[in-house]
């Protein structure tokens, strides 16, 4: 079983769910709360792209992974790496829990954390050129000259 996983391109969000899903019930877990990130037209893009310093995001997923080992929960993450056409997915994320109640605070709390602090680029697709989303960027903590 995969709790993280990158992907060229757009993400099968089917296929992750259904493996996602039957890790949920030899866990016996009650809960699989899940979030997926869907591209939408706005400003008339095509689509959007993801760059992603791996090492970064591996250390950052980690960090995740060692705060739910207090809790009774797993943390499942996928995104893009690439390009992703409008109405395709780039982002999914999910927390399997015994209850619900803290599956949907960590869902949350994870999403939250992730829109300010994973590595991972984004650019507009525009008239076939890639333009960086600086106006939806946040500088990293800790990423030097990558930030």
């Amino acid at each position: 079983m995969e709790y993280f996983s990158l992907h060229k391109g757009p993400l099968n969000i089917p296929e992750i769910y259904t493996k996602w899903y039957e890790f949920s019930i030899k866990q016996n877990c009650g809960a699989l709360i899940t979030f997926c990130g869907i591209v939408r037209d706005d400003d008339k893009v095509e689509g959007l792209s993801f760059d992603i310093y791996e090492p970064l995001l591996i250390s950052w997923f980690k960090n995740w992974q060692e705060r739910l080992q207090k809790e009774p929960a797993y943390l499942l993450f996928a995104h893009s790496i690439g390009d992703v056409k409008v109405g395709e997915s780039s982002y999914f994320a999910g927390i399997l829990s015994k209850q619900r109640k803290l599956g949907l605070k960590l869902i949350n709390d994870f999403v939250e954390d992730f829109k300010a602090n994973a590595p991972i680029w984004k650019y507009d697709l525009k008239n076939g050129e890639r333009i960086y989303a600086l106006d939806r960027s946040s500088k990293l903590l800790g990423a030097g000259i990558l930030s």
